[in-house]
């Protein structure tokens, strides 16, 4: 971790309140680049070891196993990658706490819905980039002056 102290777990809570503001990340079955598609993550504020997801049970992450995912904050000020473990959620009650309209807007048959796999990353090590840079920070990068190290202090790996 190159976070000294409570940094990192400051950069984490920023990493999970970024998440919730946009859930959108890239994942991808570890090992096959070509299975990075776009993926809407399931937040659950108590839980902060997984993430859900939605997808069909002829894709690509059925094949389950290990998983990266990629994440870009909304605001450009927040950005992650992390590993993971992807295993069929089997909850019910888990089930029905994410399903709503915009999930249930890719599947014809609603809840009950044949093709529907509902997965959980279990998550594991991350590496966290805060991108929100001081004003003075952006102004010696106008002027074309080192920031390297600044730059390395809102970095941090951790488990997530």
């Amino acid at each position: 971790m190159r976070y000294q102290d409570g940094k990192a777990d400051e950069l984490k809570t920023k990493f999970w309140k970024a998440m919730d503001d946009s859930s959108f990340l890239f994942l991808q079955l570890d090992g096959d680049p070509s299975t990075a598609v776009p993926m809407t993550a399931q937040l659950d504020k108590d839980a902060d070891s997984a993430i859900w997801f939605f997808t069909q049970k002829n894709s690509d992450f059925a094949k389950l196993g290990a998983a990266t995912a990629t994440f870009t904050g909304d605001d450009h000020k927040m950005f992650a990658r992390f590993h993971g473990n992807l295993a069929v959620e089997t909850s019910k009650e888990r089930f029905d706490q994410f399903w709503n309209n915009f999930v249930e807007a890719w599947y014809d048959g609603g809840k009950d819905d044949p093709d529907i796999l509902f997965l959980r990353m279990d998550l594991g090590n991350a590496e966290i980039w805060n991108g929100d840079m001081s004003i003075l920070n952006v102004a010696k990068m106008a002027l074309g002056m080192n920031v390297h190290d600044e730059a390395e202090k809102q970095h941090a790996e951790a488990a997530l």
